[in-house]
């Protein structure tokens, strides 16, 4: 476990701060070319590309967190940082995440390692020699961990990072229900819904969902969606069942590649429940915990208007420590 120098300005202590202004005041968008990868299962997702890798060149791959995409706030912050580092960056979309639903009935979830390995198979085959790095966040953090541990030495990742990961779901999905938490669970539970309410009015789809247009609508917690919805359409007996082997916690102690992992204590969507042991640490894994930064925040300093962040230059120069920008080790 290591202490990192962070900390916030006088005006984003507060968590909420800390989780909302970044929404509130997004760079802008870069310049991304889309780019479509088939599925095995007859699905498909999407990557956006910034830049292309130049011949041994690192990629740094950026995986989204629940209902996110390359428009989200860190991850637009996170691609401009690579182009001002000359680094070339894709962003993998989970699952109809990319601005359009996706194939098949099932979707995606916290503990789907095998669409990034896909991804990450045919980067591997097209750029041999680029190491991969990635950085996921919230859900793709846990994603990440899930990966990391559960692939170990066979990973293709050279580093990965985590920020404000749900390592243990079944407490995050409890404190989404309690105080002010509620905003968040019912802000991202309505988009969830939009898109099973778009697959129950899908002809060839409809027959396939575990539940009909009414109930979806009912569904107003995570755990009630994750039980009547996300465990049946990915294989598992019930929310319990899914939160319990979906949670990167205890694929922690498996990682055998460089992996940092960056919580915030007052992240109001996780308990304590998240944070580690040393024991539960492999020796690879490198675990960064601060007393302040909300959900993926992490606010250090310039205005509320333009604020100025923590996680960026942790990431990259985490990620890039061992590697040069042409990409030899």
């Amino acid at each position: 476990m290591i202490r990192q120098k962070f900390s916030p300005p006088w005006w984003a202590r507060n968590p909420h701060i800390q989780t909302i202004l970044p929404v509130l005041t997004k760079v802008d968008r870069p310049q991304l070319e889309r780019e479509r990868l088939e599925l095995n299962d007859g699905d498909f997702i999407d990557l956006d590309w910034q830049g292309k890798p130049k011949l041994k060149q690192a990629i740094i791959i950026v995986v989204h967190g629940l209902e996110g995409s390359s428009s989200s706030h860190y991850a637009r912050r996170i691609l401009a940082a690579c182009k001002e580092q000359q680094l070339c960056a894709v962003v993998h979309h989970h699952r109809s995440c990319s601005g359009e639903l996706n194939r098949l009935v099932r979707g995606y979830h916290s503990g789907d390692t095998q669409d990034i390995q896909q991804t990450l198979i045919q980067l591997k085959q097209r750029y041999p020699e680029s190491p991969l790095l990635a950085v996921g966040y919230s859900l793709g953090g846990n994603v990440l961990v899930k990966y990391q541990g559960e692939l170990q030495e066979k990973s293709l990742l050279e580093r990965a990072v985590a920020v404000s990961a749900p390592l243990h779901l079944a407490a995050c999905a409890k404190r989404l229900e309690k105080g002010f938490s509620k905003v968040y669970q019912s802000y991202l539970i309505r988009q969830l819904q939009e898109k099973m309410l778009g697959k129950v009015s899908t002809p060839a789809l409809q027959p396939l969902m575990p539940i009909g247009k009414a109930e979806i609508e009912q569904l107003t917690t995570f755990y009630a969606f994750d039980d009547k919805i996300t465990a049946p359409l990915h294989g598992f007996k019930g929310v319990d069942h899914y939160y319990h082997r979906a949670s990167g916690l205890p694929y922690l102690s498996q990682i055998q590649k460089p992996t940092l992992v960056i919580h915030a204590k007052d992240d109001p969507f996780m308990t304590h429940a998240v944070i580690p042991t040393q024991e539960q640490l492999a020796e690879q894994v490198e675990y960064e915990l601060h007393d302040n930064g909300g959900h993926v925040g992490f606010i250090e300093g310039g205005s509320p208007w333009r604020p100025r962040y923590y996680i960026e230059n942790r990431i990259l120069s985490f990620l890039t420590s061992h590697i040069d920008k042409s990409g030899s080790h």
